[in-house]
């Protein structure tokens, strides 16, 4: 059995180091290619039930085109909604990059709080993504140039979780029932913009691994390979040092006569295809995929792996019996990440299908989310490198004929001074941060007000608190959504008082 590699990435292009020839692309969220937990179809059916809204297809134009609509697909789960009557509240998921079912089966933190609070669960899945795909349907049409796929931006999907909420309520006779939204990784940033920019829709977000800072000026584009080089070298020296100088053995035996079919060997590649770019992308999305996912508990988020990943990975580096043979020690940290399981015969290189229709990031990337990763320090575990605004644009103009708007998110949603901005104007959101996660470097790590908090776990890793929990859940993990609902409670209890005030 082939283990097939696909690149399911924030933005898709590859960008030259300057040091080693290595065609590194950008990371993406891990939401942008969740394999969801494996639930029964029974199971599933238990968690949600699927409808449909009809959405308009522009928010913001009144030409005879904005007035199209398109179906839009939202999950929902009532079975612990104390009901309208009650006023209870109402927990909205805003969707991220991909099909909504991938993150409604990996939040289990709102199903399992939904109990305590009575609430109404809803899942409402992002534009062009999934199910919701606009002009019929038809993915093909609606990717198919700037005219349509224009209508793919954040601010048209908070558009639609707005009006998709507001006629929810109406039609449940629910005016009064609270909301309160959640969101990890790009679903954590639209759930704080979206209490930003609609607070009279939602009384408060738990944006988790949300990095909103991670934008131009703002953040060093050396911060996210800056972590991911912190986890490995905070559990071996070693497992450091190998990783570091693997890249140019890679380089160098990719150049000798049959280099090639020795690498392919040493790393049971499959027949179809080989190139030492390919290889060396193939254990980037390895090491960083881990990182961002270094649970401390078994997962089968993006593919399964075991609890202390980063840890399994540095112990395969430093197995005495591979001796010298760096070659057989990152086939060591490749199994796994691509083959825990076991049961791989080769990895396949060549895949770069789109199972899951995750290809609508590109297109973001390359308008409106310029979100410089791409810097490597000499002190990184991968080859020096500098991140440059000049190859997005060369890429975003090959592709989609279109130049980014690289400064438009901050304009659109602040950013710059958030510290001292949203004291004075935000409230009642939680950022929630693992420090083990490379996204964290672009994320809100201390408090700004006594009502927008941030809360910062050492050991955590992306968007941990939204899943569901297990029994090996370490204290620390437990404590943060003790802490996440504590929160909550207040903001809901907060709004009782005032609802009731004001209707006296």
């Amino acid at each position: 059995m082939a283990t097939s590699f696909a690149f399911l990435w924030f933005s898709f292009f590859t960008l030259l180091s300057s040091t080693v020839s290595i065609a590194k692309i950008t990371p993406g969220f891990p939401s942008s290619i969740i394999r969801p937990e494996k639930l029964s179809h029974t199971t599933k059916n238990q968690l949600y039930k699927q409808k449909y809204f009809t959405q308009i297809l522009d928010h913001f134009n009144f030409n005879p085109q904005s007035y199209q609509t398109f179906q839009q697909r939202y999950l929902i789960n009532d079975t612990f909604w104390a009901g309208a009557h009650k006023n209870a509240p109402i927990f909205v998921y805003m969707g991220n990059e991909g099909d909504v079912e991938w993150f409604t089966q990996n939040t289990g933190f709102m199903f399992e709080t939904a109990p305590h609070f009575k609430a109404l669960l809803i899942f409402i899945e992002h534009r062009f993504y999934g199910k919701s795909i606009p002009f019929g349907g038809n993915k093909d049409v609606a990717y198919s140039n700037s005219s349509t796929h224009g209508y793919l931006s954040s601010t048209q999907a908070l558009a639609d979780y707005a009006t998709l909420i507001i006629d929810l309520k109406k039609n449940l006779s629910a005016t009064d029932s609270p909301v309160v939204v959640f969101g990890g990784s790009y679903g954590g940033m639209l759930a704080a913009w979206f209490r930003l920019k609609y607070p009279h829709i939602t009384i408060g977000a738990l944006a988790s691994s949300s990095p909103i800072l991670h934008f131009e000026n703002i953040t060093s584009p050396y911060i996210f390979y800056s972590i991911i080089t912190k986890d490995f070298r905070s559990e071996s020296e070693n497992c450091y040092k190998v990783i570091k100088g693997s890249w140019q053995q890679i380089e160098d035996k990719a150049k000798q006569p049959g280099g090639l079919e020795t690498l392919r060997k040493s790393f049971r590649i499959c027949k179809n295809y080989i190139s030492a770019s390919s290889i060396e992308n193939w254990l980037y999305t390895a090491y960083t995929y881990t990182a961002m996912t270094d649970y401390p508990t078994p997962s089968n988020f993006l593919s399964p792996l075991p609890a202390y990943p980063v840890k399994q990975m540095c112990k395969a580096i430093d197995n005495p019996t591979t001796g010298n043979d760096t070659f057989a020690k990152l086939y060591g940290v490749a199994n796994i990440y691509y083959n825990y399981s076991g049961s791989a015969t080769c990895f396949d290189l060549d895949d770069d299908s789109d199972p899951h229709g995750l290809e609508g990031w590109n297109w973001q990337y390359c308008t409106e989310m310029i979100m410089p990763t791409d810097g490597n320090s000499k002190e990184s575990m991968f080859p020096a490198s500098q991140w440059s605004y000049d190859d997005d644009v060369t890429y975003c103009k090959l592709n989609f004929d279109v130049e980014p708007r690289r400064n438009w998110i901050t304009t659109e949603f602040g950013g710059h001074d958030i510290y001292r901005v949203l004291k004075r104007f935000g409230s009642n959101i939680i950022f929630f941060n693992g420090l083990r996660d490379p996204w964290s470097g672009g994320g809100v790590l201390k408090n700004i007000s006594n009502s927008i908090v941030a809360i910062v776990a050492k050991e955590g890793a992306h968007h941990v608190d939204l899943r569901f929990s297990t029994k090996e859940d370490p204290e620390w993990l437990k404590n943060v959504r003790k802490q996440e609902v504590n929160i909550i409670a207040k903001w809901i209890s907060q709004y009782y008082h005032e609802l009731a005030h004001f209707s006296s």
